[in-house]
């Protein structure tokens, strides 16, 4: 599964290293050759990430799984990035298998701007309700044709119920630290809240370090590697990750969503954070006490909506 946060990684993770993108380049796009080649600061799990440059990125799978991602984004973010209201990734070129390296691989515009934290965010509640408006755009993006919820978005945009063994199984492993009964409530009511809706664009992974910041104020949204055509309600798990007290009840109100995506969405925030839970945060009690938060939040909720 694609890792919820961004992490920093020496260079050569995955076998890709600063040398192969530059032997990439300078074989499949060698007017790019000769440019400076450097790990991005923060990078994610899915993709290696290098700037080229002062003006481009390149980006790498980092394994199978994360392949259909690249061909996706090639076809797709320029059809709907007219239609957002802040910049998503430019893709330049699609790079191909080469000098070692098994996958297809791109090249991007840079994009400006810090991930999104509090710390740098001018209001919270604002950014909130500019958040919700980037996901109605993204809703309003003609669907037809677009690639429908599946493995290739790691299932986001579908029913939360092709996580049900993995939650019930985190859920098992966490009943010392959890209060298994209240949360499996709130995971049944999302499984129960089927959605009947009409498929529309979702981005898949909304969360704070695909949301670039500047001068305080939503600047781009990054990482489309998820997206799809179908149901909404993954999108909304920031509401639990970034945004409390105020600035989720604004968001609650400017993303304009029906009580059982709501409920589906408390389900998807519910799976990860069990899942996070038993993984790399039970080694760092800050993550920890993070993912505690939200499971408390979601299932209070759920409670609260009854």
């Amino acid at each position: 599964m694609p890792s919820p946060l961004p992490h920093t990684h020496p260079d050569g993770r995955a076998g890709i290293d600063a040398a192969l993108v530059e032997r990439l380049i300078t074989a499949q796009f060698p007017h790019w050759s000769g440019l400076p080649v450097v790990p991005v600061e923060v990078d994610g799990w899915d993709n290696r990430t290098y700037r080229l440059g002062d003006a481009m990125t390149v980006r790498l799978p980092t394994a199978a799984g994360y392949v259909p991602a690249v061909e996706k984004e090639h076809v797709w973010l320029p059809r709907l990035a007219p239609s957002l209201p802040v910049p998503v990734p430019p893709v330049l070129a699609l790079g191909a298998p080469g000098e070692g390296y098994p996958f297809p691989w791109s090249v991007r515009r840079w994009l400006p701007g810090e991930t999104a934290a509090h710390g740098r965010i001018a209001d919270l509640s604002g950014f909130a309700v500019s958040v919700a408006g980037f996901l109605r755009a993204l809703r309003r993006c003609d669907p037809a044709g677009g690639p429908a919820a599946g493995a290739h978005s790691w299932h986001r945009g579908a029913s939360p119920a092709y996580y049900d063994e993995e939650t019930r199984r985190c859920l098992a492993l966490l009943a010392d630290r959890v209060d298994t009964d209240r949360a499996r409530a709130a995971w049944e009511a999302a499984l129960a809240a089927e959605w009947h809706g009409d498929p529309v664009w979702f981005h898949g992974d909304i969360a704070s370090g695909n949301l670039l910041v500047q001068g305080g104020e939503l600047a781009a949204v990054i990482d489309f590697g998820t997206s799809g055509v179908g149901d909404p309600a993954c999108d909304l798990v920031i509401a639990w990750g970034l945004f409390d007290g105020d600035s989720r009840e604004a968001f609650r109100a400017a993303v304009a969503q029906d009580p059982g995506t709501w409920a589906r969405a408390r389900g998807w925030a519910l799976w990860k954070a069990l899942l996070n839970l038993t993984g790399d945060a039970g080694r760092d009690p800050a993550r920890a006490a993070n993912e505690l938060r939200v499971i408390e939040a979601v299932v209070g909720e759920h409670e609260a909506s009854g």
